[in-house]
């Protein structure tokens, strides 16, 4: 069994389906979890990474070193909970240094229940996961240093997957709620958007809550309906537009109800946006098919192209699925493109105002190069009015 030991005493240990050890320091809950391994190389955003609902099921890997400098702030979850089930870094987590923080990483973790590492080669890391593909892996945290290797690398050999597996409905929410607050701004901070907006209902796959602002922003009046929602359930709001969010698992799994909902609303001739996810379940309603990537893409640096008007712009990201663009049928249209590995990231139909992206527009963290999309979205809405 290979095994990599930076510290004298370890606390904590993350072992691979393969059998290969990394040993480190624990932060954070003690115990044990058991998820797929990606790494992300945005430099900011570690928390609202963290509560990013897409990252259900996995254990992240942050390749950049300074993690835990801005501390915590309740301003900045994505949702209500973390999500993912753990996180590995280079660097112990600093002490914060910010204006904003209220807490700091370490015991945000502990209270939330989740595992970290630190004292970890990352860039090893991340380079066998880019070779190899995104592995199973146990994670255990324990102060006085015992664990039991041979369970740990059974535990990471037993666990299921992600292909096949529909975790948009672990995430999604309970029932209906409204959604009205804006994008963060200085020196206001959220700011609710009020007066009458454009009806849109948001379908929650696993949404982040800066997606929704974008949408409120873009003067949206944003009803979110639970993942399992029926075309009926949609169609009975009487909406102006539907957005598809971000989420987790595999799209294939997930499809099988959301297939049928999307393509009754399909049939109304609405505007409909999606992202991520939601980007992957348009294009299953559309007759195209996804497939699971090597490593995905998990980061806030990635070029992405806009076929049709020859910008680059660089993105947010967060998927370990792809649309397989060679599925896609006629009257479909690809519309962006990864930089990275030519894979899809946008489509379109060609005869009614129907889009999505793979990437997420309303970064946080990451660039801003994308908000265009929800006024976009909310410029077909308003066509439609005029029609």
């Amino acid at each position: 069994m290979a095994t990599a030991s930076p510290t004298p005493k370890p606390t904590a240990c993350l072992v691979l389906a393969d059998g290969t050890v990394f040993y480190g320091r624990g932060f954070g809950a003690v115990g044990e979890t058991v998820a797929e391994l990606v790494f992300n190389t945005a430099m900011t955003g570690y928390q609202e990474i963290m509560t990013d609902p897409s990252y259900a099921g996995q254990i992240v890997t942050f390749t950049f070193p300074h993690v835990g400098n801005v501390g915590i702030t309740p301003e900045d979850d994505e949702t209500a909970e973390p999500v993912a089930a753990g996180m590995v870094v280079k660097w112990d987590p600093t002490e914060p240094s910010n204006w904003r923080a209220t807490g700091d990483l370490t015991a945000w973790l502990e209270a939330k229940g989740r595992i970290g590492i630190g004292g970890l080669d990352t860039r090893r890391l991340t380079r066998a996961i880019r070779q190899q593909g995104a592995p199973h892996v146990a994670l255990a945290h324990d102060p006085e240093g015992r664990f039991d290797l041979e369970a740990l690398v059974a535990k990471a050999r037993g666990w299921r997957g992600l292909v096949g597996l529909d975790l948009a409905k672990d995430v999604t929410c309970a029932q209906s709620y409204r959604w009205n607050e804006m994008r963060w701004a200085w020196p206001e901070g959220y700011k609710e958007r009020t007066g009458p907006g454009l009806k849109v209902v948001a379908i929650d796959y696993g949404a982040k809550r800066n997606i929704l602002r974008c949408l409120a922003s873009a003067g949206c009046d944003v009803t979110v309906l639970p993942a399992t929602a029926m075309a009926e359930d949609v169609l009975a709001l009487n909406p102006e537009g539907v957005f598809l969010s971000n989420g987790p698992g595999d799209p294939a799994a997930t499809g099988a109800y959301a297939v049928p909902m999307i393509r009754g609303v399909l049939e109304r001739d609405l505007p409909v946006f999606g992202i991520c996810l939601g980007h992957q379940m348009l294009a299953l309603a559309l007759g195209a098919r996804t497939v699971k990537m090597n490593h995905g893409h998990h980061g806030a640096n990635h070029p992405v192209k806009d076929l049709e008007t020859g910008k680059v712009e660089i993105t947010s990201m967060n998927h370990g699925f792809t649309v397989d663009s060679q599925t896609l049928p006629a009257g479909v249209k690809e519309t962006h493109v990864s930089l990275f590995d030519g894979s899809n990231c946008g489509i379109r139909m060609e005869d009614r105002p129907v889009f999505s992206v793979q990437y997420h527009p309303e970064a946080s963290p990451g660039p801003q190069d994308s908000y265009y999309l929800f006024d976009r979205f909310a410029a077909a809405i308003r066509a439609r009015r005029a029609a």
